[in-house]
């Protein structure tokens, strides 16, 4: 049979069983023959994903050394290695070759993404093939294959229904909905029906949770929805985290801080007549020594500290140079299902004897309670006795074994002190009518003694239908239209939070009238209504405060979700999630540049596709957010790539979200998030700090070198005091600060902007002031030193008056703007122990006879010790009377 496809993807389900199965070429009764299925194989491929060839090993080294700074850092060993300083050039090529490593280590995950699809496909698949069903691997499938499907299966590709029995099928790893989807083989109307609408169609890697059917498969491999992902996660490309480029700007300042160095020196230099070559290699020392070759250093130190406290915090963050990406994060788009919510469907109320009752708890577990008005609970057997005999699932160690809304009907029966598994041993089922989207309910017949009990559970208006009578506190009485009309108020209000609403009722007869062969819709009329229940996919308990202390943070939440408009809207109102509900649809018809002009009034977007969240997150970044992403699902992953940093559920996400985004919620909990973006702000915070610390004391090097000859003095530094200098303040005080503890208010404030330079104008000045301080201390203290001393007293002087003002400079560097005397003074336990180091340190240095040689120093008496301590003091005092100064001019 030849195969005519005139349809393409998008309208599989808008053409009926026979057109479909006539442009496919295949019989449903026989299947394709087996040449056939090899000629369409042989054109089709495998039914799998493409696999794009791995970077070479050599290719992503060489992208760890394209950074600015890191290229800088090269030029600048490089010189030192010209002028014969071949320490500081060691020293700065074993830091960049240890950050490259670290680097090409992280970069070998960050496409596993398409082999983790790979590992979800189906291994193989029922198939009628020649007249005959037979087991086959799934990548043997080709478009026109029978498929035959049953509760539990993984479907193999994408298909159009042929036939269904009761059956549904788990999409929300596909479409975010978060409901069972009913299945049927009529065709639909409209060509941009949603993907989650589309109920005669089924999606390669969607789950079977009730029923049998039979699909005829109209895409494999690439060219299923599951394959369109896959493609989109190959064109989506990583972009630098906000912390890479800045480290490129600041590269770039240093770079022409350095420059001017060089280029003051050789001028000032050769208009006092010195020796041209002298003055050149000079120039070039002051240029390295202007580097601060310890920040790749401390940087890769402070994100791997704050990496493994995430991990700790059970956040797992899988590329180094996002760990301080959350840190200013201006939205985070949340997924619902899984994410906010719990992803297990629950009763959240019933309805029954007119009371509207509450109930607690989430998921499938036992734990929780039914909770009504003061006067106490009605009798609860009418309403939960039906609910957990008219059910196929099963619970074990609080998971589901088959229909989510079964689930959440057993356990709320046993909370209402039901235990479902003695129900039907004692009530066996001899009959049942599968639910069907057509008659919209499911029976079930139990034998009681000598009588027969039908249980029956549904859509409301349909049981309604069939009720001719009430259950209500004085027994059974008629159902009238006064109280038709309450229940459909009660089911209106249900339905109106959110709520999947369905209604319960029963009846029985005696056991000779029952025929379990004959027709057993006759059975299913003049039934007694007992209540309605209400059930939703819960927002986690915990969700709400973390998204109440992102909004305190300065962070915006908004919402993506594949449910309806109701059931989003009310999940967002209990989360406090604010802003405009925009539907699938209104979003389609929304060109890029209307999006990202409103996107800051938008919370909670509907009915997404995967297209549709990719679109939301680069909007997002068109306004400046830097964008998180959470997600669980396939559908998730291309926009966990897209954003600027992806945090996919590593207990109930998909392998392929988990593997596209940048971190991995080891807990599910979406207020782990919080912790991480303190976390992310400590740790630029503490960057931040180190540069404070590193410039201001190159500053001040550079000065009190560059000055010295101006005013008549000798060179304050020998070459290898400058060496020691650059070691001790390079070495534990830097590492300390990249450790220190967040100050206490840094969550009370909103994100930093992605532009905010780490060298700013006002950054620079201030370090400037400080460099200076240090410059005219050491000089003083130089001069001063020669005229009561040798030149040897005055150098040894000023080198330790230079080493003491970096030890109170680190104070200055730990504050910007508050008092460096608070809360965290003595916290950092590791600041006080290097601090303390460097003083020892420095004294060997100065007052041991055998390091004299090597430092070309002298000893020092006490009163010189004590002199050289107040005169570095200066620069902390001097940094807290301003402080204090602002504060009482601003108070």
């Amino acid at each position: 049979m030849m195969m005519e496809t005139h349809t393409t993807d998008a309208t599989w389900h808008q053409v009926s069983v026979t057109e479909a199965t006539r442009q496919l070429g295949v019989d449903p009764v026989t299947g394709l023959s087996s040449e056939e299925a090899a000629r369409r194989y042989e054109h089709y491929g495998p039914n799998r994903l493409n696999e794009s060839p791995p970077r070479s090993r050599w290719l992503l080294l060489a992208d760890q050394f394209k950074g600015i700074l890191i290229l800088v850092l090269i030029g600048a060993a490089l010189l030192a290695a010209i002028i014969g300083d071949l320490t500081d050039a060691i020293v700065i090529l074993v830091v960049v070759m240890i950050n490259a490593l670290l680097g090409f280590s992280q970069e070998q995950r960050a496409e596993q993404s398409l082999a983790a699809l790979k590992k979800m496909l189906a291994p193989t698949a029922e198939v009628r093939r020649d007249g005959k069903t037979m087991t086959l691997s799934a990548d043997a499938l080709v478009p026109g294959d029978i498929v035959l499907l049953g509760s539990g299966d993984r479907v193999p590709a994408d298909g159009r229904v042929i036939a269904a029995h009761s059956f549904e099928v788990d999409e929300s790893a596909l479409t975010g909905e978060s409901r069972t989807v009913g299945k049927h083989v009529n065709s639909l109307a409209g060509h941009d029906v949603p993907l989650a609408e589309r109920a005669n169609l089924f999606f390669m890697n969607t789950i079977v949770t009730r029923g049998r059917s039979e699909m005829v498969v109209t895409a494999t491999g690439m060219r299923t929805q599951l394959g369109l992902l896959a493609g989109m996660l190959v064109e989506t490309k990583d972009s630098p985290t906000p912390l890479q480029v800045q480290l490129d700007h600041l590269g770039r300042r240093l770079a022409l801080i350095a420059g001017i160095v060089v280029a003051f020196m050789l001028l000032a230099g050769l208009l006092r007549g010195e020796p041209w070559l002298n003055m050149v290699m000079t120039a070039i020392a002051l240029a390295v020594a202007a580097i601060p070759e310890g920040l790749p250093a401390v940087v890769t130190v402070t994100l791997a500290v704050g990496l493994q406290r995430m991990a700790r915090n059970r956040a797992m963050v899988k590329r180094l140079a996002a760990v301080e990406t959350l840190g200013c994060t201006s939205v985070i788009c949340s997924d619902k299902t899984g994410t906010l919510t719990v992803n297990q469907m629950t009763a959240r109320q019933l309805y029954t004897n007119g009371q509207h009752l509450h109930v607690s708890g989430e998921g499938y577990s036992p734990g929780g309670k039914i909770s009504g008005s003061d006067s106490g609970l009605p009798d609860l057997e009418a309403l939960l006795m039906p609910v957990a005999l008219c059910n196929d699932a099963q619970l074990r160690a609080r998971k589901v074994i088959g229909d989510p809304t079964d689930g959440a009907l057993l356990a709320v029966a046993l909370k209402g002190g039901f235990d479902p598994t003695e129900l039907q041993r004692h009530y066996p089922r001899i009959a049942e009518i599968p639910f069907d989207s057509e008659h919209k309910y499911q029976a079930t017949f139990h034998l009681d003694g000598e009588r027969v009990r039908v249980m029956v559970k549904g859509a409301p208006d349909v049981l309604l239908g069939n009720c001719k009578l009430i259950h209500g506190e004085n027994g059974q009485q008629a159902l009238d239209n006064t109280q038709i009309e309450r229940i459909e108020h009660a089911n209106e209000q249900m339905a109106n939070t959110g709520l999947r609403v369905l209604a319960v009722a029963w009846t029985e007869l005696p056991v000779r009238d029952f025929r379990p062969n004959g027709d057993l819709f006759v059975f299913v009329k003049d039934l007694v209504f007992t209540g309605l229940v209400g059930l939703m996919d819960p927002p986690r308990p915990e969700a709400r405060d973390a998204i109440a202390l992102c909004h305190e943070a300065g962070i915006s939440i908004k919402m993506i979700t594949g449910d309806q408009k109701t059931t989003a809207s009310a999940i967002a109102r209990e989360l406090g999630i604010v802003g405009a509900v925009v539907t699938s649809a209104e979003l389609d018809a929304m060109n890029d540049a209307q999006l990202s002009a409103g996107i800051d009034d938008m919370g909670v977007f509907t009915r997404a596709t995967p297209e549709q969240k990719v679109r939301i997150v680069l909007a997002l970044k068109a306004r400046g957010h830097v964008t998180a992403m959470t997600g669980d699902g396939v559908n998730d992953a291309p926009a966990l790539k897209t954003a600027d940093i992806g945090v996919a559920m590593g207990l109930n996400g998909t392998a392929v979200a988990r593997e596209a985004a940048t971190m991995v919620l080891t807990d599910d909990n979406f207020a782990t998030i919080v912790k991480a973006v303190r976390e992310g702000r400590t740790i630029y915070d503490n960057i931040v700090k180190f540069v404070r610390f590193q410039l201001s004391t190159n500053i001040g090097a550079i000065l009190t070198v560059l000055i010295a000859p101006f005013l008549g003095l000798p060179l304050p530094f020998t070459p290898i005091q400058l060496l020691w200098v650059n070691i001790i303040m390079d070495g534990p005080p830097a590492m300390a600060l990249g450790v220190d503890p967040a100050h206490p208010d840094i969550m009370s404030g909103p994100p930093r902007k992605p532009a905010d330079r780490i060298l700013t104008l006002r950054r620079l000045a201030k370090l400037a002031a400080y460099g200076t301080t240090m410059m005219v201390g050491t000089l003083g203290m130089l001069w001063w030193g020669s005229q009561y001393g040798t030149k040897a007293h005055a150098q040894s002087l000023a080198f330790t008056t230079f080493v003491l003002f970096q030890v109170f400079n680190a104070f200055n560097a730990r504050v910007d703007k508050r008092s460096t005397f608070q809360a965290n003074f003595f916290r950092n336990r590791v600041l006080w122990l290097a601090l303390t180091s460097v003083v020892i340190l420095q004294v060997l240095a100065v007052q041991w006879t055998p390091a004299h040689a090597i430092f070309d120093v002298e000893k020092l008496a006490l009163g010189d010790w004590m002199l050289a301590t107040l005169v570095a003091s200066s620069v902390l005092v001097l940094e807290e009377s301003r402080k204090l100064l602002l504060r009482i001019v601003r108070s």
